[in-house]
């Protein structure tokens, strides 16, 4: 994040989405495919949680909520966190408090969960593709 910017970065993450006039589930859909899409700034690697960047998958949900890692205070950077493969005590992956918060807010949460079901894949790639549609259209006219 920008310097001098004191607003946590999850509520800056629900108040853009507002502007956009997302819905909770369209913000959480969006986000999730666009970190494992691999659009970060910079190339950065935060929140990809994936070994599949590139492709439009579920796994941000499934690596977020796993219960094989356990996610703690990076010494990387303020305001990141590293998940450590709780048998192996390896890092996996690197995220942000805007992603950890679909874990913590319980309305994003429930929404996380849906999104990480096996049978959720191809709900994922359609409720992606019509929240995309909304904010690519949405000052079209």
């Amino acid at each position: 994040m920008k310097k001098g910017v004191t607003t946590p970065a999850e509520f800056l993450l629900v108040d853009k989405a507002a502007l956009l006039d997302l819905t909770a589930p369209e913000m959480t859909v969006l986000v999730g495919g666009m970190r494992v899409l691999g659009t970060n700034f910079d190339k950065s690697a935060i929140g990809e949680l994936t070994t599949d960047s590139g492709k439009l998958t579920n796994d941000f949900f499934v690596n977020l909520l796993s219960p094989t890692v356990e996610w703690t205070p990076s010494t990387k950077g303020k305001d990141l966190y590293e998940a450590h493969d709780v048998k192996k005590g390896t890092v996996t992956w690197v995220a942000s408090r805007a992603d950890l918060v679909f874990g913590s807010n319980s309305v994003l949460r429930a929404l996380a969960e849906v999104y990480a079901s096996k049978d959720a894949k191809k709900k994922f790639v359609n409720d992606f593709a019509a929240a995309w549609s909304k904010v690519m259209e949405a000052d079209r006219f």
